[in-house]
């Protein structure tokens, strides 16, 4: 097992751990890799009937790693990436066995997507939960533009997803992102709470159950989630990402034109005078 992701049983269940707290779980890709490995020996693990999802340090997941985001500016490395996210997020969501999110602190961008992939949502009252890709000329493009609008209902999901805003857990419980919510220190307790429901339930009938919900709910996930890296391919190669880029370094708002690829930009008219 990677040094990246931490494995802990207990008993039927089984705790997996992003461990990278010196960059707040911030995903790259020997991240991802880990956790798709790990995902992978849980679901194969006949032992194991519970899996619980959740970070080292101060936070779940902060998201994407900033220079893991940089590499993707071509669009030649942005399928590769996101391939190993979808197949990542995907083992979360198709395994026959419950998967609970154990978070804390920031979820965020891909981490966020990584828990829209879990089954329940467990969240303590510091949790800052948000999808900011449009504000970085982006769209969630790892399932969060496909799951979120089947978790918490499409007027809320379109709020979420095009203007980028942060939540706390008291909203993300509010719209049905969050299952339940408790204070920082009762978090592994509540947690467990649930868990311990999933297991006195037969392991069977919960993943049979858990399939045929997603079936009903997300009917074109494998569609939608094309069309997410079909935009997400035209949105790398605009000004606006680039400027995203800028703004982030130097610190300040980006100047988005809205303009598409090879668009000519417009000149304004006092420079032609």
């Amino acid at each position: 097992m990677s040094e990246l992701v931490s494995v802990s049983e207990q008993g039927r269940v089984r705790h997996l751990i992003l461990d990278r707290p010196e960059k707040r779980n911030a995903f790259n890709r020997d991240l991802v890799l880990a956790l798709q490995e790990a995902t992978r020996e849980a679901a194969d693990d006949h032992d194991v009937h519970c899996i619980v999802l959740r970070g080292a340090g101060a936070a779940f997941s902060a998201g994407i790693d900033i220079f893991e985001l940089g590499s993707l500016a071509g669009t030649e490395n942005l399928r590769p990436f996101r391939r190993a996210c979808i197949e990542t997020a995907n083992l979360l969501e198709e395994m026959a066995k419950p998967v609970v999110a154990q978070i804390h602190g920031a979820c965020l961008g891909l981490g966020a997507e990584i828990a829209l992939a879990c089954d329940l949502r467990v969240m303590a009252d510091d949790v800052k939960f948000g999808l900011p890709e449009t504000k970085l000329g982006l769209i969630p493009d790892v399932g969060g533009s496909s799951r979120l609008p089947a978790v918490v209902g499409l007027g809320n999901a379109k709020e979420l997803l095009m203007t980028g805003r942060t939540i706390g857990a008291e909203e993300c419980f509010r719209i049905g992102a969050a299952n339940r919510i408790c204070s920082a220190a009762e978090l592994e307790g509540t947690t467990q709470e649930l868990v311990d429901e999933l297991l006195a339930a037969s392991p069977l009938a919960v993943g049979f159950a858990k399939r045929v919900a997603d079936g009903i709910a997300k009917p074109t996930l494998a569609a939608s989630l094309e069309q997410e890296v079909s935009f997400q391919q035209i949105l790398v190669a605009t000004d606006d990402f680039r400027e995203a880029g800028a703004a982030y370094m130097e610190k300040r708002a980006p100047n988005f034109n809205g303009a598409p690829p090879g668009a000519t930009k417009r000149v304004p008219e006092t420079e032609t005078a």
